[in-house]
């Protein structure tokens, strides 16, 4: 799920840290890829934490699906979410719509972010 050289700059990321073995995350890969679809300016990217273990170490997903949302890199949210389409819609219409969510400081996910951006997987 990537954004063309057309479309705009987007103003969220959305990305799902799951595992292929996991019953939960791969019921949820549909509706997930479905609901990126409907937000123009936000990119949803899926994360396998085990086939891409050196770009998201040290990072520990205990639970699954966990998402991270960032603003310009900047990690705003991580953590579980039950894979209830609803839930997820309102987060990110929440986020875009808020006027300036706090960034996490936190420097393993501001290093997540950078390794990912780096391995082109987010601009």
């Amino acid at each position: 799920m990537s954004v063309s050289a057309e479309s705009p700059e987007p103003s969220l990321d959305v990305i799902c840290l799951c595992a292929q073995w996991c019953g939960t995350c791969r019921d949820y890969a549909g509706p997930f890829e479905q609901i990126g679809k409907t937000f123009a300016h936000v990119r949803f990217t899926w994360i396998d934490i085990e086939d891409e273990a050196d770009l998201v170490d040290p990072i520990e997903v205990e639970t699954f699906p966990a998402l991270l949302i960032a603003r310009q890199g900047k990690p705003i949210f991580f953590g579980p979410l039950l894979p209830h389409i609803e839930t997820l819609e309102r987060l990110v219409r929440n986020t875009l719509t808020s006027d300036g969510a706090l960034a996490l400081d936190d420097l393993a996910l501001l290093g997540l972010m950078a390794r990912l951006r780096l391995a082109g997987r987010i601009v």
